[in-house]
């Protein structure tokens, strides 16, 4: 059976009464938010659903609702936001999370030099020297170091201490107005090539989907997830039991050669998804009603 593709949410709205929506990909795409896309939300809203916005930004919720925000996604518009951040924070403020478990206080941090503010208050403390640390923060690249080339020193000089690495954004890449950017994810499937052991927050990670489903407060089979991203979006939702509904026109448009707007064929939709081991419920090209 091939993967249906809908014209619009229009056609999945009265199956479901909570939405977990992506952002990037989703929303937008760096610049301002799609207004087809904020209309389309809005619509939700109207027919009184729950909307949660799951991101896997290494961030905490009140900073990525300040950039919806400042996109011109209004607060009334959704429920809450879930970040790949909480769900860091929450496990490394309990000590007894496997996460946290042998992992010491003391971190290299893999990120701007801001970046680690997800973890402020803790009990954590950063250091400069490798040779002082006893876990990896991956939150991203570091500032001035735009490829995973250029961290590889330091993620051999930590895979030969087998230092684990905390990621807060699984994400290999994201897109911001069309230019490719590696993320915390690509720094991490590196240092897991190098041996290293990696623990990984965020989408398609059980911890976030919890979070998630708990401010949604509705069962799972009344919830469908939103994303442009098979292996996090994807995948995550069905780790978790929720229906899915894969945006073609985001991570995966360039793969499917395919223009702004513009449907995938069944055929080459049906092979990208085999390739990844994943299949969504249904698909959509733009995140439109």
């Amino acid at each position: 059976m091939t993967i249906p593709i809908v014209p619009g949410l229009a056609a999945l709205a009265a199956d479901y009464d909570g939405y977990i929506l992506d952002v990037w990909g989703v929303m937008h795409q760096g610049g301002p938010a799609y207004p087809e896309a904020v209309a389309c939300v809005r619509r939700l809203r109207e027919a009184g659903k729950r909307v949660v916005f799951l991101s896997n930004a290494p961030r905490l919720a009140h900073q990525v609702e300040a950039v919806l925000n400042g996109k011109g996604v209004d607060g009334m518009l959704y429920d809450a936001v879930v970040a790949s951040g909480d769900a860091t924070r929450q496990a490394l403020a309990d000590r007894s999370h496997p996460a946290a478990d042998g992992l010491g206080t003391r971190y290299h941090l893999l990120g701007p030099p801001w970046s680690d503010d997800v973890i402020d208050g803790l009990g954590y403390a950063p250091v400069g020297d490798i040779a002082e640390a006893e876990f990896l923060l991956g939150i991203g690249l570091d500032d001035g170091c735009n490829t995973v080339e250029a961290h590889e020193p330091v993620l051999q000089a930590a895979a030969a201490r087998d230092l684990p690495m905390i990621c807060v954004n699984p994400d290999l890449v994201v897109i911001r107005l069309g230019v490719q950017e590696p993320c915390a994810g690509a720094l991490a499937a590196r240092y897991e090539d190098l041996g290293g052991r990696v623990r990984y927050f965020g989408k398609p990670y059980p911890d976030v989907y919890d979070l998630t489903l708990d401010k949604l407060g509705l069962p799972p089979a009344r919830v469908l997830a939103v994303g442009d991203g098979l292996a996090t979006d994807i995948a995550g939702a069905a780790a978790a039991g929720l229906d899915s509904l894969l945006i073609t026109g985001g991570l995966l448009a360039d793969a499917l050669d395919l223009a702004p707007g513009e449907a995938p064929s069944a055929r080459a939709l049906e092979e990208a998804c085999r390739a990844a081991g994943v299949r969504p419920s249904k698909a959509l090209s733009t995140f439109v009603w």
